[in-house]
């Protein structure tokens, strides 16, 4: 058996498009559990603010142990964490503190993901992300040996201001996705 789950970000939730089209193909892939986490944090900005973001990790870890303290991951076969924003953060500490051997898919990840060993993950940042120094998210990556796609004028949606061009990262995206799901 396979179980995936999915860690939204503070303000990007498992319907915007990069959680819901990986969902989608997760459930090609044969994923039979798909676990789509809800978390909610009304603490404010928390960019570059350091405490804070603490503060963030703090309250959306405890929401997502909360919330998988059910699910027994020994009996599957396979396991996915798909994350996004400070969701890679959650899912990367999660995974580590319960000794989870799982596959990892980061969208936009935070630096603080990189606190974290990945064994088996990808990664996509855009250029103009305004929460991450993207030459230093790309070489903590590098150094973990975690592939990283990187898109060209993408902001920490991996999204720019012109729609079609969007569609088309969204496609390249996900076709990197699928072709993770798919190894092995």
């Amino acid at each position: 058996m396979k179980a995936a789950v999915f860690f939204p970000g503070i303000g990007y939730h498992c319907d915007k498009p990069l959680l819901y089209y990986s969902r989608k193909l997760a459930q090609e892939c044969g994923y039979e559990e798909i676990v789509a986490l809800s978390y909610t944090y009304d603490g404010g900005n928390i960019r570059g603010n350091e405490e804070k973001m603490q503060q963030a990790f703090e309250s959306l870890y405890e929401q997502a142990e909360k919330s998988l303290s059910a699910i027994d991951f020994e009996k599957y076969d396979e396991i996915l964490f798909v994350a996004k924003s400070v969701g890679t953060i959650i899912a990367s500490a999660y995974a580590e503190k319960h000794s989870i051997r799982c596959r990892q898919i980061l969208y936009t990840p935070l630096k603080y993901t990189y606190n974290f060993v990945h064994r088996d993950a990808i990664a996509f940042i855009g250029t103009s992300d305004p929460w991450s120094i993207v030459p230093e998210i790309q070489a903590l990556s590098k150094k973990q040996q975690v592939p990283m796609y990187t898109y060209e004028n993408a902001n920490h949606s991996l999204e720019t201001t012109d729609t079609l061009e969007n569609l088309k990262i969204l496609q390249d995206v996900m076709e990197k996705t699928k072709g993770f799901l798919e190894q092995k």
